[in-house]
């Protein structure tokens, strides 16, 4: 497995997939930059890394993951190379796995580099204008496991993008299910049945009580049995 994972890895170093992994946390940074100089007084520390989890969870999250798995899938579909490696003396079902491992490596990076940049952003900020530096601790332990359950909430989401990246040789399909996922996500963002979406678990399990324990069981429990599952289908379809 570890064979499969590490040539799945070189094959992002020579992709576009790095640069998507740092642009995406990287135009967050930017937004929180300006929009804390906008200010003239301090704010806590837990309002702009929670308001910049917040962001990633509800639009750029749905958008990284839809871009990223249409890029892995593209990796193997543009060039054809399928019978290539469906003829290599290895189970199939490695295959996939290995693909999901890295997509899954890869939000996890983008979600802590977003963390990340979204703290020197805020310094820089306070630099340019020290009135507005912020008060208290930035509670980093907190915010992260925040993050932490942002991500595995995110979970059904992903995989139902991988599965579609996967499925078909056209990035068409899995473009327009992510485009329209997240766009039926924002304008129904306060809809009540909004909990059962893949696309909005996300940001749900931001809030508190039911929505926020629904979203998590949901995307997390449920999105670990999808994965597994479009990892199976995958194998299984490919080698009848």
């Amino acid at each position: 497995m570890w064979t499969v994972l590490s040539v799945e890895i070189r094959k992002l170093n020579r992709s576009l997939a790095l640069l998507l992994a740092v642009t995406a946390p990287c135009l967050i940074g930017v937004f929180a930059f300006f929009n804390i100089t906008r200010f003239d007084q301090a704010g806590p520390w837990d309002r702009w890394l929670l308001t910049s989890v917040g962001v990633w969870a509800f639009f750029m999250l749905p958008m990284s993951v839809t871009a990223l798995t249409a890029l892995v899938g593209q990796m193997e579909h543009a060039p054809r190379s399928w019978d290539h490696l469906r003829g290599l003396p290895v189970p199939r079902w490695r295959l996939y796995a290995a693909k999901a491992l890295c997509v899954l490596g890869l939000v996890v990076f983008m979600s802590v580099l977003n963390l990340a940049i979204t703290y020197g952003a805020v310094q820089l900020a306070a630099v340019v204008k020290p009135a507005i530096r912020p008060t208290g601790d930035p509670a980093l332990l907190q915010t992260g496991w925040v993050l932490a359950k942002v991500l595995a909430a995110a979970l059904l989401m992903i995989a139902i993008q991988f599965w579609a990246a996967l499925r078909f040789a056209s990035f068409v399909p899995a473009l327009a299910l992510g485009i329209g996922g997240t766009f039926f996500a924002v304008v129904a963002t306060a809809a009540k049945q909004g909990v059962f979406f893949p696309w909005q678990m996300a940001v749900n399990v931001m809030g508190e009580g039911w929505r926020h324990d629904t979203a998590l069981a949901l995307g997390g429990g449920l999105g670990t049995v999808a994965l597994i599952a479009a990892v199976a289908h995958l194998a299984w379809r490919e080698a009848r």
